[in-house]
Protein backbone atom coordinates (compact mmCIF):
# COMPACT_ATOMS: atom_id res chain seq x y z
CA UNK A 1 0.00 0.00 0.00
CA UNK A 2 1.44 3.39 -1.02
CA UNK A 3 2.23 5.71 1.88
CA UNK A 4 0.37 9.02 1.76
CA UNK A 5 3.14 11.61 1.55
CA UNK A 6 1.10 14.66 0.60
CA UNK A 7 1.50 16.23 4.08
CA UNK A 8 5.25 16.21 3.47
CA UNK A 9 5.14 17.81 0.04
CA UNK A 10 1.97 19.91 0.16
CA UNK A 11 1.45 20.90 3.80
CA UNK A 12 -1.11 23.53 4.71
CA UNK A 13 1.31 24.84 7.34
CA UNK A 14 4.86 24.19 8.59
CA UNK A 15 6.45 24.21 12.04
CA UNK A 16 10.22 24.68 12.29
CA UNK A 17 11.95 23.79 15.56
CA UNK A 18 15.34 24.90 16.81
CA UNK A 19 14.95 28.46 15.52
CA UNK A 20 17.38 31.06 16.80
CA UNK A 21 18.87 34.30 15.51
CA UNK A 22 22.15 32.59 14.60
CA UNK A 23 22.22 32.48 10.76
CA UNK A 24 24.42 29.39 10.74
CA UNK A 25 22.02 27.17 12.69
CA UNK A 26 19.79 24.64 10.97
CA UNK A 27 16.60 26.14 12.41
CA UNK A 28 17.41 29.62 11.10
CA UNK A 29 18.35 28.34 7.64
CA UNK A 30 15.26 26.12 7.33
CA UNK A 31 13.01 28.99 8.40
CA UNK A 32 14.74 31.39 6.00
CA UNK A 33 14.34 29.03 3.04
CA UNK A 34 10.67 28.34 3.75
CA UNK A 35 9.92 32.07 4.04
CA UNK A 36 11.98 33.03 0.98
CA UNK A 37 10.81 30.77 -1.83
CA UNK A 38 7.11 31.52 -2.20
CA UNK A 39 5.40 29.17 0.24
CA UNK A 40 1.98 30.62 1.07
CA UNK A 41 0.96 28.43 4.00
CA UNK A 42 1.34 29.42 7.64
CA UNK A 43 4.81 29.07 9.17
CA UNK A 44 5.50 28.68 12.89
CA UNK A 45 8.96 29.09 14.42
CA UNK A 46 9.78 27.32 17.69
CA UNK A 47 12.85 28.29 19.75
CA UNK A 48 14.18 28.45 23.29
CA UNK A 49 13.46 32.16 23.75
CA UNK A 50 10.71 34.46 22.59
CA UNK A 51 12.10 36.74 19.89
CA UNK A 52 11.62 37.85 16.33
CA UNK A 53 13.70 36.08 13.68
CA UNK A 54 13.35 36.96 9.99
CA UNK A 55 10.31 39.08 10.89
CA UNK A 56 8.71 35.96 12.36
CA UNK A 57 7.56 35.60 15.97
CA UNK A 58 9.48 32.79 17.66
CA UNK A 59 7.33 30.73 20.03
CA UNK A 60 8.78 28.87 22.98
CA UNK A 61 6.22 26.08 22.96
CA UNK A 62 4.14 24.09 20.53
CA UNK A 63 1.20 24.93 22.80
CA UNK A 64 1.09 28.34 21.08
CA UNK A 65 0.53 26.81 17.63
CA UNK A 66 -3.16 26.83 16.65
CA UNK A 67 -4.83 23.43 16.42
CA UNK A 68 -4.63 21.82 12.94
CA UNK A 69 -2.77 24.82 11.47
CA UNK A 70 0.25 22.81 10.30
CA UNK A 71 0.66 19.43 8.61
CA UNK A 72 4.47 19.34 8.62
CA UNK A 73 7.13 19.79 11.29
CA UNK A 74 10.80 20.25 10.36
CA UNK A 75 12.92 19.07 13.29
CA UNK A 76 16.16 21.02 13.71
CA UNK A 77 16.51 20.27 17.42
CA UNK A 78 18.86 17.78 19.18
CA UNK A 79 18.11 14.08 19.56
CA UNK A 80 17.23 14.33 23.24
CA UNK A 81 14.25 16.67 22.75
CA UNK A 82 12.84 15.41 19.46
CA UNK A 83 10.57 12.68 20.80
CA UNK A 84 8.71 15.10 23.05
CA UNK A 85 8.49 17.58 20.17
CA UNK A 86 6.90 14.94 17.98
CA UNK A 87 4.39 13.91 20.61
CA UNK A 88 3.28 17.50 21.17
CA UNK A 89 3.14 18.19 17.43
CA UNK A 90 0.90 15.19 16.89
CA UNK A 91 -1.51 16.57 19.46
CA UNK A 92 -1.59 19.79 17.42
CA UNK A 93 -2.59 17.95 14.24
CA UNK A 94 0.79 17.56 12.55
CA UNK A 95 0.77 14.62 10.12
CA UNK A 96 4.35 14.51 8.86
CA UNK A 97 7.81 15.09 10.34
CA UNK A 98 11.05 15.78 8.55
CA UNK A 99 13.98 15.20 10.89
CA UNK A 100 17.03 17.17 9.76
CA UNK A 101 18.91 16.41 12.96
CA UNK A 102 21.79 13.93 12.90
CA UNK A 103 23.08 11.83 15.79
CA UNK A 104 21.07 8.72 14.98
CA UNK A 105 22.01 5.35 13.46
CA UNK A 106 24.89 6.84 11.47
CA UNK A 107 26.72 7.44 14.79
CA UNK A 108 26.62 3.97 16.34
CA UNK A 109 24.60 1.85 18.75
CA UNK A 110 23.29 4.64 20.96
CA UNK A 111 22.16 6.60 17.93
CA UNK A 112 20.55 3.48 16.48
CA UNK A 113 18.48 3.02 19.63
CA UNK A 114 17.36 6.66 19.48
CA UNK A 115 16.37 6.17 15.85
CA UNK A 116 14.36 3.06 16.68
CA UNK A 117 12.49 5.01 19.37
CA UNK A 118 11.79 7.75 16.85
CA UNK A 119 10.34 5.25 14.39
CA UNK A 120 8.24 3.50 17.04
CA UNK A 121 6.84 6.81 18.24
CA UNK A 122 5.84 8.04 14.79
CA UNK A 123 4.25 4.67 14.02
CA UNK A 124 2.31 4.84 17.28
CA UNK A 125 1.10 8.35 16.41
CA UNK A 126 0.44 7.48 12.74
CA UNK A 127 2.83 10.14 11.46
CA UNK A 128 4.95 10.12 8.32
CA UNK A 129 8.65 10.35 9.30
CA UNK A 130 11.31 11.38 6.78
CA UNK A 131 14.97 11.22 7.81
CA UNK A 132 16.57 11.51 10.31
CA UNK A 133 19.93 12.95 9.28
CA UNK A 134 18.39 14.45 6.15
CA UNK A 135 18.86 17.72 4.36
CA UNK A 136 15.20 18.51 3.79
CA UNK A 137 12.60 18.56 1.06
CA UNK A 138 11.53 20.81 -1.79
CA UNK A 139 8.17 21.07 -3.53
CA UNK A 140 8.31 23.88 -6.11
CA UNK A 141 4.69 23.48 -7.21
CA UNK A 142 3.65 24.89 -3.80
CA UNK A 143 6.71 27.11 -3.31
CA UNK A 144 8.09 24.96 -0.48
CA UNK A 145 11.82 24.88 0.28
CA UNK A 146 11.97 23.11 3.65
CA UNK A 147 15.66 22.29 3.68
CA UNK A 148 18.78 23.38 5.51
CA UNK A 149 20.83 24.17 2.38
CA UNK A 150 20.53 25.74 -1.05
CA UNK A 151 19.55 25.55 -3.86
CA UNK A 152 15.90 25.89 -4.78
CA UNK A 153 14.80 24.65 -8.22
CA UNK A 154 12.18 25.68 -10.80
CA UNK A 155 8.93 23.78 -11.22
CA UNK A 156 9.07 20.71 -13.44
CA UNK A 157 8.23 17.02 -13.74
CA UNK A 158 11.27 15.28 -12.18
CA UNK A 159 10.97 13.91 -8.61
CA UNK A 160 14.23 13.43 -6.71
CA UNK A 161 14.94 11.16 -3.76
CA UNK A 162 18.42 10.52 -2.43
CA UNK A 163 20.23 8.91 0.48
CA UNK A 164 22.74 11.74 0.13
CA UNK A 165 21.69 15.33 0.65
CA UNK A 166 24.72 16.47 -1.35
CA UNK A 167 23.36 14.82 -4.46
CA UNK A 168 19.95 16.37 -3.96
CA UNK A 169 21.81 19.68 -4.18
CA UNK A 170 23.61 18.48 -7.31
CA UNK A 171 20.37 17.54 -9.04
CA UNK A 172 18.76 20.86 -8.09
CA UNK A 173 21.83 22.72 -9.35
CA UNK A 174 21.47 20.97 -12.70
CA UNK A 175 17.78 21.89 -12.71
CA UNK A 176 18.71 25.54 -12.28
CA UNK A 177 21.43 25.37 -14.92
CA UNK A 178 19.27 23.72 -17.56
CA UNK A 179 15.83 25.07 -16.67
CA UNK A 180 14.47 21.49 -16.53
CA UNK A 181 12.54 21.65 -13.29
CA UNK A 182 11.68 19.52 -10.30
CA UNK A 183 8.30 18.38 -9.02
CA UNK A 184 9.51 17.19 -5.60
CA UNK A 185 12.85 16.45 -3.98
CA UNK A 186 13.76 14.89 -0.67
CA UNK A 187 16.92 13.93 1.13
CA UNK A 188 15.90 10.64 2.74
CA UNK A 189 18.84 10.62 5.16
CA UNK A 190 18.86 7.39 7.15
CA UNK A 191 15.42 6.50 5.73
CA UNK A 192 14.48 5.02 9.08
CA UNK A 193 10.72 4.88 8.52
CA UNK A 194 10.07 6.20 5.01
CA UNK A 195 12.41 4.41 2.67
CA UNK A 196 13.54 5.25 -0.84
CA UNK A 197 10.99 2.82 -2.28
CA UNK A 198 8.16 4.52 -0.34
CA UNK A 199 9.00 7.83 -1.97
CA UNK A 200 9.25 6.22 -5.40
CA UNK A 201 5.82 4.61 -5.01
CA UNK A 202 4.26 7.94 -4.09
CA UNK A 203 5.99 9.72 -6.97
CA UNK A 204 4.46 7.15 -9.34
CA UNK A 205 0.95 8.29 -8.39
CA UNK A 206 1.81 11.98 -7.98
CA UNK A 207 0.14 13.95 -10.81
CA UNK A 208 3.00 16.48 -10.76
CA UNK A 209 5.66 13.85 -11.55
CA UNK A 210 6.61 12.06 -14.78
CA UNK A 211 9.99 10.52 -13.86
CA UNK A 212 11.86 9.70 -10.64
CA UNK A 213 15.57 10.39 -10.13
CA UNK A 214 17.27 8.51 -7.32
CA UNK A 215 20.65 8.21 -5.62
CA UNK A 216 21.00 5.05 -3.55
CA UNK A 217 23.82 3.72 -1.36
CA UNK A 218 22.37 0.65 0.28
CA UNK A 219 19.28 -1.45 0.89
CA UNK A 220 18.09 -3.23 4.00
CA UNK A 221 15.78 -5.47 1.98
CA UNK A 222 16.83 -5.81 -1.64
CA UNK A 223 14.11 -8.31 -2.50
CA UNK A 224 11.35 -6.01 -1.27
CA UNK A 225 12.84 -3.08 -3.20
CA UNK A 226 13.11 -5.16 -6.36
CA UNK A 227 9.51 -6.39 -6.25
CA UNK A 228 8.07 -2.97 -5.54
CA UNK A 229 10.18 -0.95 -7.98
CA UNK A 230 9.33 -3.34 -10.81
CA UNK A 231 5.68 -2.37 -10.43
CA UNK A 232 6.66 1.31 -10.47
CA UNK A 233 8.73 1.17 -13.66
CA UNK A 234 5.83 -0.30 -15.57
CA UNK A 235 4.14 3.08 -15.05
CA UNK A 236 6.99 5.58 -14.68
CA UNK A 237 10.72 5.65 -15.51
CA UNK A 238 13.07 5.45 -12.52
CA UNK A 239 16.59 6.78 -13.17
CA UNK A 240 19.05 5.61 -10.54
CA UNK A 241 22.68 6.16 -9.54
CA UNK A 242 24.15 3.59 -7.15
CA UNK A 243 26.91 4.55 -4.72
CA UNK A 244 29.05 2.04 -2.86
CA UNK A 245 29.92 -0.20 -5.80
CA UNK A 246 33.52 -0.68 -4.63
CA UNK A 247 34.99 -1.72 -1.28
CA UNK A 248 36.04 1.86 -0.59
CA UNK A 249 32.63 3.20 -1.56
CA UNK A 250 30.87 0.63 0.62
CA UNK A 251 32.89 1.70 3.65
CA UNK A 252 32.09 5.33 2.92
CA UNK A 253 28.38 4.54 2.60
CA UNK A 254 28.36 2.79 5.97
CA UNK A 255 29.84 5.83 7.71
CA UNK A 256 27.70 8.30 5.71
CA UNK A 257 24.14 7.05 6.22
CA UNK A 258 24.63 3.81 8.09
CA UNK A 259 23.63 1.92 4.92
CA UNK A 260 24.94 -1.48 3.96
CA UNK A 261 25.78 -1.25 0.27
CA UNK A 262 24.92 -4.25 -1.89
CA UNK A 263 27.18 -6.13 -4.28
CA UNK A 264 27.42 -4.18 -7.55
CA UNK A 265 26.90 -7.17 -9.85
CA UNK A 266 23.83 -8.32 -7.96
CA UNK A 267 22.41 -4.82 -8.00
CA UNK A 268 23.11 -4.35 -11.72
CA UNK A 269 21.27 -7.57 -12.52
CA UNK A 270 18.36 -6.58 -10.34
CA UNK A 271 18.15 -3.13 -11.92
CA UNK A 272 18.07 -4.61 -15.43
CA UNK A 273 15.29 -7.06 -14.54
CA UNK A 274 13.26 -4.39 -12.74
CA UNK A 275 13.34 -1.90 -15.61
CA UNK A 276 15.42 0.61 -13.66
CA UNK A 277 17.38 3.07 -15.80
CA UNK A 278 20.79 2.69 -14.16
CA UNK A 279 23.38 5.37 -14.92
CA UNK A 280 26.99 5.61 -13.78
CA UNK A 281 27.17 9.21 -12.59
CA UNK A 282 25.08 12.12 -11.36
CA UNK A 283 25.46 14.25 -14.48
CA UNK A 284 24.20 11.59 -16.87
CA UNK A 285 21.43 10.63 -14.44
CA UNK A 286 20.03 14.16 -14.53
CA UNK A 287 20.26 14.36 -18.32
CA UNK A 288 18.48 11.03 -18.75
CA UNK A 289 15.75 12.05 -16.30
CA UNK A 290 15.41 15.40 -18.09
CA UNK A 291 15.01 13.53 -21.38
CA UNK A 292 12.24 11.35 -19.97
CA UNK A 293 10.57 14.45 -18.49
CA UNK A 294 10.65 16.58 -21.65
CA UNK A 295 10.70 14.29 -24.68
CA UNK A 296 8.07 11.81 -25.88
CA UNK A 297 9.01 8.15 -25.59
CA UNK A 298 10.19 6.89 -28.99
CA UNK A 299 8.32 4.07 -30.67
CA UNK A 300 11.49 2.31 -31.84
CA UNK A 301 15.29 2.46 -32.23
CA UNK A 302 15.67 4.17 -35.63
CA UNK A 303 17.54 7.48 -35.32
CA UNK A 304 18.00 10.15 -37.96
CA UNK A 305 20.92 12.57 -37.57
CA UNK A 306 20.52 16.02 -39.09
CA UNK A 307 23.62 18.22 -39.19
CA UNK A 308 24.84 21.40 -40.85
CA UNK A 309 28.44 20.10 -41.01
CA UNK A 310 29.98 16.68 -41.61
CA UNK A 311 32.25 15.99 -38.63
CA UNK A 312 29.51 16.23 -36.05
CA UNK A 313 27.41 13.76 -38.01
CA UNK A 314 30.26 11.27 -38.33
CA UNK A 315 30.97 11.02 -34.60
CA UNK A 316 27.24 10.86 -33.84
CA UNK A 317 26.83 8.01 -36.31
CA UNK A 318 29.69 6.24 -34.53
CA UNK A 319 28.04 6.74 -31.15
CA UNK A 320 24.70 5.39 -32.40
CA UNK A 321 26.38 2.38 -34.03
CA UNK A 322 28.23 1.62 -30.78
CA UNK A 323 25.13 1.96 -28.60
CA UNK A 324 23.27 -1.07 -27.31
CA UNK A 325 19.73 -0.18 -28.34
CA UNK A 326 19.80 2.38 -31.18
CA UNK A 327 20.22 1.98 -34.93
CA UNK A 328 21.18 4.55 -37.55
CA UNK A 329 18.04 4.58 -39.68
CA UNK A 330 18.48 3.77 -43.40
CA UNK A 331 17.45 6.90 -45.28
CA UNK A 332 14.07 6.21 -46.96
CA UNK A 333 13.96 6.99 -50.70
CA UNK A 334 10.96 9.31 -50.45
CA UNK A 335 12.68 11.31 -47.70
CA UNK A 336 15.81 11.49 -49.86
CA UNK A 337 13.74 12.86 -52.74
CA UNK A 338 12.19 15.48 -50.47
CA UNK A 339 15.60 16.64 -49.33
CA UNK A 340 16.81 16.86 -52.92
CA UNK A 341 14.12 19.45 -53.52
CA UNK A 342 15.24 21.57 -50.56
CA UNK A 343 19.05 21.75 -50.80
CA UNK A 344 21.82 21.79 -53.45
CA UNK A 345 23.13 18.41 -54.75
CA UNK A 346 26.21 18.44 -52.50
CA UNK A 347 24.33 17.17 -49.43
CA UNK A 348 25.37 13.74 -48.07
CA UNK A 349 22.56 11.64 -49.66
CA UNK A 350 22.62 9.48 -46.54
CA UNK A 351 22.00 9.36 -42.80
CA UNK A 352 23.50 11.44 -41.22
CA UNK A 353 21.92 14.12 -43.36
CA UNK A 354 24.82 16.54 -43.82
CA UNK A 355 23.51 19.70 -45.42
CA UNK A 356 27.10 20.77 -46.23
CA UNK A 357 26.23 24.43 -45.76
CA UNK A 358 23.57 24.35 -48.47
CA UNK A 359 20.62 25.30 -46.32
CA UNK A 360 18.58 28.47 -46.69
CA UNK A 361 16.64 30.25 -43.97
CA UNK A 362 13.74 27.78 -44.33
CA UNK A 363 15.57 24.50 -44.88
CA UNK A 364 16.07 23.30 -41.29
CA UNK A 365 12.47 23.89 -40.10
CA UNK A 366 11.12 22.21 -43.24
CA UNK A 367 13.47 19.22 -42.92
CA UNK A 368 12.66 18.76 -39.25
CA UNK A 369 8.97 18.71 -40.05
CA UNK A 370 9.28 16.26 -42.97
CA UNK A 371 11.71 13.90 -41.25
CA UNK A 372 9.98 13.79 -37.87
CA UNK A 373 6.69 12.81 -39.50
CA UNK A 374 8.20 10.03 -41.61
CA UNK A 375 6.96 6.59 -40.44
CA UNK A 376 10.43 5.01 -40.76
CA UNK A 377 12.07 7.51 -38.39
CA UNK A 378 11.63 7.08 -34.61
CA UNK A 379 13.74 9.96 -33.34
CA UNK A 380 16.03 12.77 -34.50
CA UNK A 381 19.30 14.19 -33.20
CA UNK A 382 19.86 17.73 -34.49
CA UNK A 383 23.42 19.09 -34.67
CA UNK A 384 24.95 22.37 -35.76
CA UNK A 385 22.39 24.79 -34.42
CA UNK A 386 23.82 27.81 -32.66
CA UNK A 387 26.48 28.61 -35.26
CA UNK A 388 24.68 31.70 -36.47
CA UNK A 389 24.12 32.87 -32.92
CA UNK A 390 27.80 32.36 -32.16
CA UNK A 391 28.68 34.44 -35.22
CA UNK A 392 26.31 37.15 -34.05
CA UNK A 393 28.02 37.16 -30.64
CA UNK A 394 31.46 37.69 -32.22
CA UNK A 395 30.15 40.47 -34.43
CA UNK A 396 28.48 42.21 -31.47
CA UNK A 397 31.76 42.21 -29.56
CA UNK A 398 33.84 43.46 -32.50
CA UNK A 399 35.03 46.96 -33.25
CA UNK A 400 32.59 47.68 -36.07
CA UNK A 401 29.19 46.84 -34.58
CA UNK A 402 26.52 48.21 -35.11
CA UNK A 403 27.68 50.00 -38.27
CA UNK A 404 28.39 48.64 -41.75
CA UNK A 405 25.10 46.74 -41.83
CA UNK A 406 26.21 44.56 -38.92
CA UNK A 407 23.23 45.30 -36.70
CA UNK A 408 20.92 43.95 -39.39
CA UNK A 409 22.88 40.73 -39.91
CA UNK A 410 23.19 40.12 -36.16
CA UNK A 411 19.44 40.50 -35.80
CA UNK A 412 18.90 38.06 -38.67
CA UNK A 413 21.23 35.42 -37.18
CA UNK A 414 19.62 35.63 -33.76
CA UNK A 415 16.08 35.46 -35.16
CA UNK A 416 17.06 32.39 -37.18
CA UNK A 417 18.43 30.65 -34.10
CA UNK A 418 15.17 31.30 -32.27
CA UNK A 419 13.28 29.93 -35.24
CA UNK A 420 15.44 26.77 -35.41
CA UNK A 421 15.01 26.09 -31.69
CA UNK A 422 11.25 26.55 -31.94
CA UNK A 423 11.16 24.30 -35.02
CA UNK A 424 12.89 21.45 -33.18
CA UNK A 425 10.32 21.61 -30.38
CA UNK A 426 7.41 21.98 -32.79
CA UNK A 427 8.56 18.95 -34.81
CA UNK A 428 8.66 16.86 -31.65
CA UNK A 429 5.28 18.02 -30.39
CA UNK A 430 3.59 17.55 -33.77
CA UNK A 431 5.07 14.13 -34.52
CA UNK A 432 5.11 12.78 -30.96
CA UNK A 433 8.75 11.77 -31.44
CA UNK A 434 11.95 12.81 -29.64
CA UNK A 435 13.98 15.57 -31.30
CA UNK A 436 17.19 16.11 -29.35
CA UNK A 437 19.37 19.17 -30.01
CA UNK A 438 23.07 18.85 -29.12
CA UNK A 439 25.75 21.53 -29.07
CA UNK A 440 28.77 22.30 -26.92
CA UNK A 441 27.36 25.84 -26.82
CA UNK A 442 25.04 24.59 -24.08
CA UNK A 443 28.00 24.94 -21.71
CA UNK A 444 30.50 27.10 -23.61
CA UNK A 445 28.02 29.84 -24.61
CA UNK A 446 24.89 29.35 -22.48
CA UNK A 447 23.56 32.76 -23.57
CA UNK A 448 23.60 31.72 -27.23
CA UNK A 449 20.09 32.51 -28.58
CA UNK A 450 19.55 28.91 -29.70
CA UNK A 451 20.48 27.57 -26.25
CA UNK A 452 18.32 30.17 -24.52
CA UNK A 453 15.32 29.37 -26.71
CA UNK A 454 15.67 25.62 -26.19
CA UNK A 455 15.74 26.31 -22.46
CA UNK A 456 12.71 28.60 -22.65
CA UNK A 457 10.88 25.79 -24.43
CA UNK A 458 11.56 23.57 -21.35
CA UNK A 459 13.77 21.21 -23.33
CA UNK A 460 17.39 20.22 -22.74
CA UNK A 461 20.20 21.31 -25.05
CA UNK A 462 22.70 18.44 -24.75
CA UNK A 463 26.36 19.49 -24.34
CA UNK A 464 27.53 16.87 -26.83
CA UNK A 465 26.15 14.44 -29.38
CA UNK A 466 27.49 11.53 -27.31
CA UNK A 467 25.38 12.61 -24.36
CA UNK A 468 22.29 13.01 -26.51
CA UNK A 469 22.86 9.51 -27.92
CA UNK A 470 23.33 8.08 -24.41
CA UNK A 471 20.09 9.62 -23.14
CA UNK A 472 18.16 8.45 -26.18
CA UNK A 473 19.61 4.96 -25.81
CA UNK A 474 18.33 4.80 -22.22
CA UNK A 475 14.86 5.77 -23.45
CA UNK A 476 14.80 3.01 -26.05
CA UNK A 477 16.15 0.47 -23.56
CA UNK A 478 13.33 1.39 -21.18
CA UNK A 479 10.82 1.13 -24.05
CA UNK A 480 12.11 -2.35 -24.88
CA UNK A 481 11.83 -3.44 -21.26
CA UNK A 482 8.24 -2.22 -21.02
CA UNK A 483 7.44 -4.05 -24.26
CA UNK A 484 9.07 -7.23 -22.99
CA UNK A 485 11.87 -7.15 -25.58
Amino acid sequence: MTKELRPLFEPKGVIVTGVSSHPGKFGFVALHNILSCGYEGEVFAIGREESIVLEQDVLTSLDSVPQDAADLMVLCTPVEVNEEMIRRASEKGVKAVFCAAGGYSETGEEGLQAEQRLVSLTEELDLVLAGPNGQGLVSPHVGLCAQIVAPYAPKGRIAVVSQSGNFVSSFLNYANQTGIGISRSVSAGNAAATEIIDFLEWFAVDPKTDVALCYLEGLDDGRDFFERVRAITKEMPVVLVKGGTTIGGQRAAASHTGSLASDSKIFEGMARQAGITHTQNIESAFEVAATFATQPLPSGPRVLVLTTAGGWGVVTADAISQSSDLVLAPLPNDLKESIDELVPPRWSKNNPIDLAGGETRDTIPELLSIASNHPEIDSIIQLGLGIQGNTANLVRSGNFYPDHGLERIVDFHERQEKRYAEASVEASLTSGKPVLVASELAVTQPKNPMVLNIRESKRLCYPSADRAVSSLNHMVRYLNWRNGI
